[in-house]
């Protein structure tokens, strides 16, 4: 796709990996929907890429793991007659903790954030682009996508979820001209691991900036999912080349250690 004057709805657009994503986009001369919490934020992100890269940007205050979010940020879209060209589901957040220590209130969100809404959102965008047969949408998933999370369970759950959704839609819709991508990053610098209670983790961080250069390198090659550095790549091969109770035990110590050091 020739991105220039295409339009990108970017959620969790405010921080770490949603906010390159709308740098990027905009450096390409796409004009963007930018979508988060924190409005003061988005105001600020559009007045910088507006004034460097000279494109229209609409910052939308929405926090979609409220019910209905998906609904009410399509219809704000339709008001202001834009049209999706690219969607970028990166919205999300994680919890670190003994399950039954995690408030049910926040396993909702935390589901309805990760599944449901990427989901919608989805399900209201994908179909005028296969109409117009060009659109691109790309999904953020995980490394943990790839095998169980013990003491992050219901994200790790959520993830295998994106990435198995995600590939089954690049199925579905290969030859209508819409792009669909599963994005698998590992450990990266953002503002998720103070959200999740994971900033113990020890693992070295990557950049949000190779993550994104990373999905559009996936979107070049039509590729259904990538993963994020070689070393993430080797990683996931291990359900596959070990048991699963093996691979499950092991990122159980990992996490385990983590959680011990908050």
């Amino acid at each position: 796709m020739n991105f220039a004057n295409k339009t990108a709805l970017v959620t969790g657009a405010s921080s770490g990996i949603g906010k390159v994503f709308a740098t990027e986009l905009a450096k390409k001369g796409c004009h963007l929907i930018l979508v988060a919490r924190s409005q003061d934020k988005l105001e600020q992100i559009a007045e910088e890429l507006h004034s460097a890269y000279s494109v229209q940007i609409v910052p939308l205050s929405i926090d979609l793991s409220a019910v209905h979010a998906a609904e009410k940020l399509a219809r704000e879209v339709e008001v202001r007659g834009l049209t999706v060209d690219i969607l970028v589901n990166n919205a999300g957040f994680g919890t670190m903790g003994e399950f039954h220590s995690i408030t049910s209130a926040r396993i909702q969100q935390e589901i309805h954030l990760n599944v449901s809404s990427l989901t919608e959102l989805t399900h209201l965008f994908i179909s005028p682009m296969a109409k117009r047969k060009e659109g691109i949408i790309i999904n953020v998933a995980s490394m943990t996508a790839f095998q169980p999370a013990p003491y992050m369970a219901v994200y790790g759950a959520t993830k295998a979820y994106v990435l198995s959704f995600t590939e089954a839609l690049w199925a579905e819709y290969n030859d209508t001209g819409v792009q669909i991508i599963a994005l698998c990053p590992g450990e990266t610098q953002s503002s998720f691991h103070a959200v999740s209670g994971t900033d113990s983790l020890t693992s070295k961080r990557m950049e949000p900036i190779d993550v994104v250069n990373a999905a559009f390198e996936g979107l070049g090659k039509k590729r259904s999912h990538i993963i994020v550095g070689r070393k993430n790549y080797m990683m996931a091969q291990l359900p596959r080349l070990l048991p699963r109770s093996t691979v499950v035990q092991f990122a159980k110590g990992v996490f385990q250690s983590a959680l011990s050091n908050k």
